[in-house]
């Protein structure tokens, strides 16, 4: 069997038998794959250090189209090895793994990658691991077919008087169909789509209030719950840690 290079980053692992790894890799090339790393476990094998999520890199395997593909040698191209030594950005880091492996699972667009490595990146550059997510999980949303409105009022199509945002509306709303839906701050309402149109890339530096973040953090969590059917508990984990810091 010829060997094949893939780039692709670690979703997630699992021990398989006394000394082997499954790992979920989302390739360029084959979007979402599953790898066996036979005897990455055994301390002198030379693809211990590279079996494990949190890996972006070049995969050498011998692939597998219908079932495990088997992993030979890693390129590395990022380790992220910064985020390891840092609880609160590693945990972010893990949810946005988890994340991202759901939702290759309903659509494997190569953007998730260049995406999801950008995100890190950032982070272990050392910008905000919430923000960062934040604008993950909003990007996200348009993968899973359920962007919400904001370029314009979601119930009269108007981009006049914006004065909320609303999962149960599905975005924004106007002055004239606002109801009895709370208002949120101008700030957040800029910021919402400035964070699904920005380039990850070009970010430099992140400067919002915590009350905004709170905000938008809110409205995400609730539009997931209403569109997306995903919950994960490494979020559950992250409202933990952020109450003890």
């Amino acid at each position: 069997m010829k060997i094949e290079c893939v780039e692709g980053i670690v979703l997630s692992e699992a021990n398989y038998s006394e000394s082997s790894k499954i790992l979920n890799v989302f390739t360029r090339e084959h979007g979402l794959i599953g790898i066996m790393s036979k005897g990455c476990r055994n301390m002198k094998c030379k693809l211990r250090g590279v079996s494990r999520k949190l890996l972006y890199g070049k995969f050498h395997i011998y692939y597998k189209k219908d079932g495990l593909s088997t992993l030979s040698a890693v390129d590395v191209i990022d380790s992220y090895s910064k985020l390891l030594t840092d609880l609160e950005k590693v945990s972010y880091a893990s949810y946005l793994l988890e994340l991202t492996l759901q939702v290759v699972r309903e659509n494997d667009d190569v953007l998730i990658l260049d995406l999801i490595t950008a995100a890190l990146r950032k982070m272990e550059e050392g910008l905000s691991p919430i923000v960062l997510t934040e604008i993950l999980e909003l990007k996200y949303l348009d993968f899973l077919g359920v962007r919400p409105s904001i370029d314009c009022c979601s119930v009269c199509g108007s981009d006049k008087g914006i004065v909320t945002v609303s999962s149960n509306a599905g975005g924004y709303l106007c002055r004239n169909c606002c109801g009895n839906e709370a208002l949120v701050s101008d700030k957040m309402i800029k910021l919402i789509r400035m964070f699904y149109y920005v380039d990850i890339n070009s970010i430099s530096k992140l400067s919002i209030s915590d009350s905004v973040i709170l905000e938008i953090n809110r409205f995400l969590d609730d539009y997931y719950d209403r569109y997306t059917g995903i919950y994960l508990k490494s979020k559950d984990f992250i409202k933990q840690l952020n109450k003890l810091t």
